[in-house]
């Protein structure tokens, strides 16, 4: 049975004057969306990525794809035959661009939790010519960088987070090549990586601010030839708080009720904080928007030293008033001549 001609570049889904650059994150899209490791026992998923490798197999080498635009569904005939010495005729060695192996899972993959998503970097290994095949010389890991969320308490007193981060590794029955027997490897789909799930614990000093970074070394992406682990790059965002909104520089605003005679009389009330509540003195005669500071009730900083508290007052009336403070109001609004609507000059 002849085997249905697959538009390369359409399984792709790039122009037929793609760039090698769109064609590398075109697969690494894709390659991530239907790998086998993250579409376990799913058929169709599986199939998907066996087409994707086999069109980034041929597209991603200039030879080949030259052969393809040109003969299109022939585009193999006669390669047998004319392989260039040492390359991939009958006998000789596959060469893969390991820099795209190490790139595969590069651009993020999101769903492995609601709060953190790695990006790995994109740093191929230099390589050699052994043999005629290709060897990898040792290599750093590229760096990761995501998000991880945190509440205002915890960046103010610091705190310890557990992540689950994707990592790729060289294929152990392939040894990274993605091919055996001269076939793409049935193990990795030809990618020549696999992934696994490591789970470890980070911790966030407290003083952290929102767009924040913290290094994690040794905890990004898998180095090749024996290279280290790059360093993995948290970026902090704080959660929304339902009382204190953060300042820029460790100070934080909180809005405090207050009853119509307090803001007229004065006196003490009790302010939250982030360390609990503390004693703060209105003065006679306050408006409402008012903003009195508490000094060195802000959150922690890095270097040891507290931000400050705005609390701005925000003036409440009774919302079901007895017939003492009905009686009382009329009473009051007999003897003041006090016209709020009145603008004053």
């Amino acid at each position: 049975m002849p085997v249905k001609f697959r538009d390369y570049y359409q399984t792709l889904g790039v122009a037929r004057d793609a760039t090698e650059d769109q064609i590398k994150s075109a697969y690494r899209k894709l390659a991530r969306k239907f790998h086998p490791d993250l579409n376990p026992g799913n058929k169709k998923a599986e199939e998907r990525f066996k087409e994707i490798s086999e069109a980034n197999d041929v597209l991603s080498d200039k030879e080949k794809r030259k052969r393809y635009d040109a003969l299109g569904a022939n585009w193999k005939s006669g390669m047998d035959f004319n392989a260039p010495p040492g390359g991939g005729g009958p006998g000789g060695a596959h060469r893969v661009r390991v820099e795209d192996l190490n790139d595969l899972f590069g651009g993020g993959g999101g769903g492995f939790s609601d709060f953190f998503e790695a990006i790995f970097g994109r740093q191929g290994p230099a390589g050699r010519a052994r043999g005629g095949g290709f060897e990898a010389a040792a290599a750093r890991g590229g760096d990761a960088e995501s998000e991880v969320s945190v509440s205002l308490e915890e960046a103010h007193r610091g705190a310890s987070r557990s992540v689950r981060l994707p990592i790729e590794e060289p294929c152990s029955e392939c040894h990274g090549t993605g091919r055996k027997n001269g076939r793409p490897c049935s193990v990795c789909g030809g990618a020549g990586v696999r992934n696994r799930i490591e789970t470890f614990t980070v911790n966030i000093p407290k003083g952290v601010q929102d767009g924040s970074v913290v290094r994690v070394p040794g905890k990004g992406g898998t180095g090749h030839g024996g290279g280290g682990r790059g360093d993995l790059y948290l970026r902090v965002r704080i959660a929304p708080h339902p009382q204190f909104r953060p300042r820029a520089g460790g100070d934080i605003d909180v809005e405090l009720p207050v009853a119509p005679w307090e803001a007229v009389l004065g006196g003490e009330v009790q302010v939250p904080t982030l360390d609990g509540e503390v004693t703060m003195r209105i003065p006679a005669e306050s408006q409402a928007g008012r903003t009195l500071r508490l000094k060195g009730k802000g959150m922690a900083r890095p270097d040891g030293s507290r931000g400050d508290e705005y609390v701005r007052l925000r003036i409440v009336v009774p919302p079901r008033p007895t017939e003492k403070e009905i009686a009382l109001m009329k009473e009051l609004a007999d003897a003041s001549s006090f016209d709020a609507r009145r603008t004053e000059t």
